[in-house]
């Protein structure tokens, strides 16, 4: 068997981005082994990029155990995997201010993510082209639509 990892999808979104009346939904799905676990949830008023980062938190939240099994996030969102292996480390350097001198949206949810990483010796976040063919996210953003749905009761 090859070298051991946990493998984990996962996608956000949010119907009615920029109104005061919208649905988010998050949706995960982490694969050890032989072992699936699948996760979603959805809340109102919220933003496409915050249920993107709870997707990723919740993963975490979930994966319990040993701490050295690699962990591979793949996630189609640029938002958060370009803000996890590049510009966090700027954000950090310069007290939570972005390039624009602005304090730095939802820093709760990108410490918290922080925080969760670092829990673990080796996670990676790895792009993935979103509505593609790549079978795992296809699945997390099924399971975000479904925590919506949920959510409208539809």
């Amino acid at each position: 068997m090859g070298l051991d990892k946990i493998i984990i999808y996962c996608d956000g979104g949010c119907r009615g981005n920029q109104s005061d009346n919208n649905i988010g939904g998050w949706g995960a799905h982490l694969q050890y082994r032989d072992h699936k676990k699948e996760l979603y949830g959805g809340v109102r008023d919220t933003t496409n990029n915050k249920m993107e980062l709870t997707a990723c938190i919740k993963a975490l939240e979930a994966v319990h155990g040993n701490k050295s099994i690699p962990i591979e996030i793949y996630c189609d969102s640029a938002y958060v995997v370009n803000g996890m292996n590049s510009w966090v480390r700027g954000w950090i350097k310069n007290g939570w201010v972005n390039s624009k001198k602005k304090p730095v949206e939802n820093q709760d949810l990108w410490k918290k993510l922080l925080f969760l990483s670092s829990t673990h010796e080796n996670v990676k976040f790895i792009k993935v082209k979103g509505h593609a063919d790549d079978e795992g996210n296809i699945r997390a953003d099924e399971l975000a639509n479904l925590a919506m749905d949920n959510e409208t009761g539809n």
